[in-house]
C-alpha cells in the first residue's frame, strides 16, 4: 500500500434517515453516500420523497438519523460554516421583489461577511462571476419583481453559485428554464464538477438527469437503486420505478428517456406463453 489517504471522497453520507411532513412519514430509513467531485441526480415518481430527502441532507427539515458533510456530522457544524460549505437552491423560493438582481446574488456571500460589513472586492467578484455564469449580469440593476419566472430562476441560481461552496444542492433547478438555458445549466454543472465541486440535484427531466454521473432512485420514501447513470442496471431500475411507461435508449451517444417500453436487445426472442403464437 502506498499509504496515501483520500480525504473527503464522500461529500455527503447519511444513515437511517427518517422524516415526517405533518403526521405522515415520508422518508423510511434511508442510507446514502454521495461522492465528492461528482454530479448525482435524484429522481423518482411524484411523492417519492425527493425534495424531502434533499432538504434533510441540507439540514433544513427535522429528522432522525445521521448526516455527515465532508466528513463532519452536519449537526455539529455552525450555521455559518455549513452555509460556506453547502449552497442551496430550492423550489419556488421567495426573495424580495424590490431587491436588485445584484443584491439578491450578493445574499450568497453573507456566510463570508462579518456582521453588517460592506461587501469586499472578493464578494463583488464572486457575484459578478456568478451572474455572468447564469447569463444574468445584464439585469444586475433591475429588481427581481421585473423578471420572468425563468429569469428569476437564473438569478437564484447565481445566488447559490456566489457562495462558492464545495457542495451544491439544487431542487428542481431547471424549473421555468427554456431548453437553451437548460443546456447552459448542464454545461455549468459539468464545469463545477471539473473544478472539484459536488452537485446533487432533484430533477423531473429524466433525460437531463441521465447526464449526471450517479443516480439515486426513490420510490415511496425509500431508495430503490443507486448507481452510475450509464449502467444498464440503473436504466432497468428507472424503467421499473416508472412502471415501464418510459424506456431508456441511447441516441447520439447519450442516454435518453422516451415514452413506452424499452426496445428488446438484439437477438432477444420473447418467451411465448402456452397457447400464444408469434406473429
Amino acid at each position: 500500500m502506498s499509504g496515501a489517504i483520500v480525504v473527503n471522497s464522500v461529500a455527503i453520507e447519511a444513515h437511517d434517515l427518517r422524516a415526517n411532513l405533518g403526521h405522515v412519514q415520508v422518508l423510511h430509513g434511508i442510507d446514502v453516500r454521495l461522492s465528492s467531485a461528482c454530479w448525482t441526480s435524484i429522481v423518482g415518481p411524484n411523492g417519492a420523497g425527493k425534495s424531502t430527502l434533499l432538504k434533510v441532507l441540507a439540514g433544513l427539515l427535522p429528522h432522525s438519523g445521521r448526516v455527515s458533510l465532508l466528513g463532519q456530522p452536519l449537526a455539529t457544524l455552525s450555521g455559518r460554516l455549513r452555509a460556506r460549505q453547502m449552497a442551496w437552491l430550492g423550489q419556488g423560493e421567495a426573495s424580495g421583489d424590490d431587491l436588485t438582481v445584484f443584491d439578491v446574488a450578493m445574499l450568497g456571500r453573507l456566510p463570508h461577511q462579518a456582521w453588517l460589513a460592506a461587501p469586499s472586492a472578493q464578494d463583488q467578484l464572486a457575484v459578478e462571476q456568478a451572474l455572468k455564469a447564469t447569463q444574468a449580469w445584464d439585469w444586475r440593476g433591475r429588481t427581481l419583481g421585473q423578471l420572468s419566472g425563468g429569469e428569476r430562476q437564473r438569478v437564484l441560481l447565481a445566488r447559490a453559485l456566489a457562495v462558492q461552496a464545495q457542495v451544491l444542492l439544487m431542487d428542481e433547478p431547471l424549473a421555468n428554464l427554456d431548453p437553451p438555458h437548460q443546456a447552459d445549466w448542464l454545461q455549468m454543472v459539468r464545469e463545477l464538477v471539473a473544478q472539484g465541486k459536488t452537485v446533487v440535484s432533484v430533477l423531473h427531466e429524466i433525460s437531463m438527469a441521465l447526464h449526471a454521473q450517479q443516480m439515486v432512485i426513490l420510490a415511496q420514501g425509500r431508495i430503490t437503486h443507486q448507481g452510475a447513470c450509464s449502467d444498464p442496471a440503473t436504466h432497468r431500475a428507472l424503467e421499473a420505478v416508472f412502471d415501464h411507461r418510459i424506456g431508456i435508449h441511447q441516441l447520439g451517444g447519450q442516454w435518453v428517456a422516451l415514452p413506452g417500453a424499452p426496445v428488446a436487445p438484439s437477438g432477444f426472442r420473447p418467451q411465448l406463453v402456452k397457447g400464444q403464437h408469434a406473429h
